[in-house]
């Protein structure tokens, strides 16, 4: 069953949240300024264009430039959201994000958009390694929102938090899992949509959807699981996480990323330190992934509901050993 009713009955979907969430911050915040790279369309934020021209930069495919950019503004007392694909926001400039912004605690939003296994733009276009780069650098929050309501939430936080900031965003249709009027996302903070007693299914990010069929599928096979919704990489609600572990004893993490370096290493960093736990980590496994539509590479690269599935009953097995 699902806790406090955070989730919806029936899931529903929007169209670009975030294109009209950024504007409703720009207009309460005038601080708020928005860098894009030629990709305004594409990272929705051309409502924000058109609404505050005069506190909007194309400053074109130029993220290194774009980050220094950054925080002159920051310094200067702004709040600069930075725009582009996944890829782009975090590999290109990634020496200016560690010393610019990191390491002067830059007040700078970093947001990369088509995140994981969602673009069907080839594989130099999937960010599969963004959590893991943005979260091995220190004073680096790490964001991964599942749907339109999370979303809708984390922007204006975000925009409220004091310190340089990295999240996926999910553009143009988005899933709508989490009631609005119930569910409240908070930096740093899990969430447990669903209490079960076999096997914890942890995710973060656009794989919620299929974790929670998962949970609905493995229910009717006779196993109880949770669902621990992690929304915030870094940092790392390890309380959540270790009172899972004592409450059922086997764990599966489940993400839209590489397993190394995100979720599942968050996860068995935590268990290994604290309280060995058996743990199944759900994820792309050490390749780069060709381009496709979610749903094809989320089953290409068994990262679906059946896979999930799939590896509670493994991870239970070991449990039992």
């Amino acid at each position: 069953m699902s806790n406090n009713n955070y989730l919806l009955e029936e899931f529903g979907s929007d169209f670009g949240p975030y294109r009209r969430t950024i504007v409703e911050v720009g207009q309460s915040n005038p601080n708020v300024v928005v860098l894009g790279a030629d990709l305004g369309n594409s990272t929705e934020i051309d409502l924000f264009q058109q609404a505050f021209p005069e506190r909007f930069f194309n400053m074109g495919t130029a993220e290194q430039n774009t980050i220094g950019t950054a925080v002159g503004m920051a310094f200067e007392g702004e709040i600069p959201f930075v725009h582009s694909f996944g890829v782009f926001v975090t590999r290109r400039p990634y020496e200016q994000v560690c010393v610019q912004v990191a390491l002067h605690q830059a007040n700078v939003k970093l947001l990369g958009f088509i995140p994981g296994l969602t673009s069907r733009l080839g594989p130099t276009h999937q960010a599969v390694d963004d959590l893991s780069l943005m979260r091995t650098l220190p004073d680096m929050t790490v964001i991964a929102p599942a749907d339109a309501t999370e979303i809708r939430q984390l922007v204006p936080a975000i925009a409220d938090y004091e310190g340089p900031v990295y999240s996926r965003m999910i553009r143009r249709e988005v899933p709508i899992i989490l009631n609005p009027e119930t569910y409240k996302f908070k930096i740093g903070k899990a969430v447990l949509l669903r209490e079960g007693g076999d096997v914890t299914l942890i995710s973060t990010g656009l794989i919620l959807k299929e974790v929670l069929a998962a949970a609905r599928e493995l229910e009717e096979q006779g196993i109880s699981s949770s669902v621990l919704h992690m929304p915030t990489i870094k940092p790392f609600d390890t309380e959540a996480v270790l009172e899972q572990a004592e409450k059922t004893g086997a764990m599966l993490t489940a993400e839209n990323h590489l397993i190394t370096g995100g979720l599942g290493s968050s996860v068995a960093e935590v268990l290994s330190e604290y309280k060995p736990t058996p743990l199944y980590r759900v994820g792309l496994r050490d390749r780069f992934a060709e381009p496709g539509t979610p749903g094809y590479l989320f089953d290409k690269y068994r990262l679906s509901a059946e896979y999930i599935v799939e590896g509670a009953k493994k991870v239970l097995e070991r449990a039992k050993i």
